[in-house]
């Protein structure tokens, strides 16, 4: 049976793998949509479309492999597989259809298979954690608010209602920056002390108390600012200050002594774009600066996808019995992923004649990061464990 497919043996599995597919298709899909002029969203721009596609699709998947991966390690239970697994895969690949065909598709009918989604990955982790008492039960807030934001866009599609959309995904983007920042605070110093110590450097982490006290309500500071935006200074000032702390922490974990290691350099590229996207935020709105004013692609390509791409290879490596050594195709594929980020953010400001040959450039370097990790991982997470254990 389909259900007991080595690609359903561990919640990880098929949603690295249709993350990575969806990445690899959407981008494409987008850039005929911009270059078309189709509106798949009736009375809605484009874009929210394209943003709710990026987020509520590529992210959220990416996060659910993740969590499914992680919840075991936290709470000593056995890992998510089988029916429960290939189930919540069905219902994720649901909304992506109804998604992709949202002008055939009727609202109530596109509103429950998208909404679905997040409910059902609560009701699986939820009981591991709370039973273990767990100090990720943060994790089920986290997601609640993600789904809140996503319902609130479907409100807003049914009204026909841009900003409001607009708003429910800019808050949706911040709390994924908020989960980024937490899960990135725990891995980068302890993956970076483990290589550096693998590797006989001599190094010292600072990791800053008071740092890692103020950081989580800062980036919970931003979202609410953003979801109430009483004005350019505010919302400025705050995301300067933001940078300021991102930038401190960062130059406590020595991301100059990881060049070495493909697998700690691109996380740690992954995080520097949370400094430099929040700086050209500040410069965005307190300048209306029009060089500065893809930031929201600094942090979707930079640092999401970044992260995202860094994460699901180490993990798929490390859950399925194999050496933690990328192959050279995959730091290739960490290499076009930053070269989009660049021409996305950069692109349209060096060559403001060309935005749509930039667009095509940044979307291609994408389409091939994403072409090359299904190549390699596709296999290997459709395919048992190489030391012969479960998962």
């Amino acid at each position: 049976m389909l259900i007991r497919h080595p690609l359903f043996a561990y919640g990880f599995r098929p949603f690295f793998f249709f993350c990575g597919c969806f990445a690899l298709l959407v981008i494409p899909a987008w850039l005929l949509i911009w270059l078309c002029n189709i509106t798949p969203l009736a009375d809605l721009p484009a874009q929210l479309w394209h943003a709710h596609e990026m987020l509520f699709g590529f992210a959220i998947a990416a996060i659910t492999g993740f969590l499914l991966s992680g919840v075991p390690s936290w709470t000593r239970n056995r890992g998510f597989g089988g029916l429960p697994v290939f189930t919540l895969t069905l219902v994720w690949l649901a909304g992506r259809a109804a998604f992709a065909l949202a002008p055939f598709c009727s609202l109530p009918v596109l509103t429950v298979l998208e909404l679905a989604f997040l409910p059902l990955l609560i009701a699986l982790i939820a009981p591991p954690i709370i039973r273990e008492k767990n100090r990720n039960i943060a994790m089920l807030l986290v997601l609640t608010t993600l789904w809140i934001s996503d319902a609130t866009f479907m409100l807003a599609l049914a009204r026909a209602d841009a900003e409001l959309a607009s708003r429910a995904l800019l808050t949706a983007m911040n709390v994924v920056l908020l989960l980024l920042t937490i899960v990135g605070g725990r891995i980068l110093p302890a993956f970076t002390s483990n290589a550096l110590r693998r590797a006989n450097v001599s190094f010292t982490l600072h990791k800053y108390a008071w740092l890692e006290r103020l950081l989580p309500p800062a980036m919970i500071a931003v979202i609410i600012v953003d979801i109430w935006q009483p004005g350019p200074i505010p919302r400025g000032w705050l995301s300067l200050s933001v940078a300021a702390l991102h930038a401190v922490r960062l130059s406590g974990w020595r991301s100059l002594r990881t060049g070495g290691d493909p697998m700690l350099w691109v996380l740690h590229l992954a995080y520097a774009w949370l400094p430099l996207g929040f700086v050209l935020k500040a410069i965005a709105v307190l300048g209306n600066t029009p060089w500065a004013q893809y930031w929201q692609h600094g942090f979707g390509v930079g640092a999401i996808a970044t992260m995202i791409l860094a994460v699901s290879t180490r993990t798929t490596l490390g859950h399925t019995g194999r050496p933690l050594v990328v192959s050279q195709p995959v730091v290739i594929a960490y290499l076009l992923l930053a070269l989009a980020a660049i021409l996305r953010v950069a692109g349209p400001a060096i060559w403001p004649d060309n935005y749509p040959g930039v667009l095509l450039a940044a979307g291609t370097s994408w389409a091939l990061a994403f072409l090359i990790f299904v190549a390699v991982y596709g296999p290997i997470l459709a395919t048992p464990r190489l030391d012969g254990k479960p998962g």
